[in-house]
């Protein structure tokens, strides 16, 4: 059982108007390794808020010792920057760090008895994938961690000790993609725009305002390293490995039973955070499902979940951005034979903080919406 560990419990105010310590309401405590960039300081901002787990630690190896507070204003704390090697004593860590780097702490944290949230994509893929894509994993015996979209895989989330934050734009298809699984998937397009804090903190000549302003670019075409995520959980939602093969014709299985097609194209455009997919999806099935059926699958599906909602017509980023929501329309073509889902969330929210601290919540047995609405 997990220890309390705030540091500044709650008071009350007694029917005599005395002042008495209320119990301490923080189960956890937790610590960020890697907090000065855009996922890091939006967790701390989240669990400063969060009312049973308590922030107890952040890492900066460049910020070391300094006040979190002059660097990051928005975090009204006196918490000095750490070292990771110095952040110890807590029960859950997130991990903010580049890929490669990331998979080395975890091993020292889980070995400490720390569960760990990897926000990197270090713990996503199998090891052959992870290989593939980025090379050689130093800890392949971890791989893959748990994968945590968690509505898709909240039980596992409950039980693991590692899991996987997903990336922002499969977060987005593969919530859009997995009600399809009932009527099967045979060619998926994706068409995906992100704003550029999606490209992290750390300036770049592609993310420079001058080359973004006013304008809207396609990049990473044949590379993007969210490929390989989408294709496995696609996989996973088709119950078959692999990433499937072009279908003999419309309408028809790939051949040799793989899963769907899968053609990836992300875009930069002129905003801070948020993504939109459109989805272009050839079924399994025919005929068509009715545009009512396929409202009532999604509704179906999803029913219940705090964070997905089902929309009647296309949503707008402005009704996700700085939430921890995914809104999707899904409509059916009948004219072209293919299902069409509008998927928005906020890339740094439901796309990596957010959820981030659901999967959190979800490890610690509390409720999954807390410190999130």
């Amino acid at each position: 059982m997990l220890s309390a560990t705030c540091m500044q419990a709650p008071t009350t105010i007694t029917t005599t108007g005395e002042t008495k310590a209320a119990a301490d309401a923080c189960v956890a405590s937790a610590g960020i390794v890697g907090g000065s960039g855009y996922t890091g300081a939006l967790l701390a901002e989240l669990l400063l808020k969060h009312p049973s787990v308590k922030l107890g630690a952040i890492s900066s190896e460049t910020l070391a010792g300094e006040q979190v507070q002059r660097h990051l204003p928005r975090l009204r704390t006196g918490l000095l920057f750490c070292s990771q090697t110095d952040l110890t004593g807590v029960d859950v860590a997130f991990l903010c760090t580049p890929h490669g780097d990331t998979a080395p702490i975890a091993r020292k944290l889980l070995d400490d008895g720390v569960k760990v949230v990897d926000l990197s994509a270090d713990f996503r893929l199998d090891a052959a994938t992870y290989a593939e894509w980025y090379g050689e994993h130093p800890h392949p015996e971890l791989l893959p961690g748990v994968y945590g979209l968690t509505e898709l895989h909240r039980e596992e989330v409950a039980q693991a000790d590692l899991v996987a934050n997903p990336g922002c734009y499969p977060t987005a298809a593969l919530l859009a993609l997995a009600p399809l699984k009932q009527i099967g998937l045979v060619d998926v397009i994706i068409d995906a725009k992100s704003g550029v804090s999606g490209a992290g903190k750390t300036p770049k000549p592609a993310t420079h305002f001058c080359s973004v302003d006013s304008d809207l670019v396609a990049y990473g075409v044949a590379s993007h390293r969210h490929f390989p995520e989408i294709a496995a959980g696609l996989a996973a939602v088709t119950d078959t490995p692999g990433y499937g093969s072009m279908p003999s014709a419309p309408g028809t299985a790939p051949a040799g039973g793989g899963a769907p097609s899968l053609t990836f194209i992300p875009h930069l455009v002129p905003l801070q955070r948020g993504i939109s997919e459109t989805i272009y999806v050839k079924p399994g099935t025919w005929p068509l499902p009715s545009q009512g059926d396929l409202l009532a699958l999604y509704e179906e599906f999803y029913a219940g979940e705090t964070f997905v909602e089902v929309c009647d017509a296309p949503p707008q980023l402005k009704d996700v951005v700085g939430t921890n929501y995914c809104r999707i329309f899904p409509y059916a073509d009948a004219r072209a034979g293919r299902i069409v889902v509008i998927s928005v969330i906020d890339n740094l929210m439901k796309g990596a903080s957010g959820q981030a601290v659901q999967n959190m919540n979800v490890m610690l047995g509390l409720p999954e919406h807390e410190g999130l609405v």
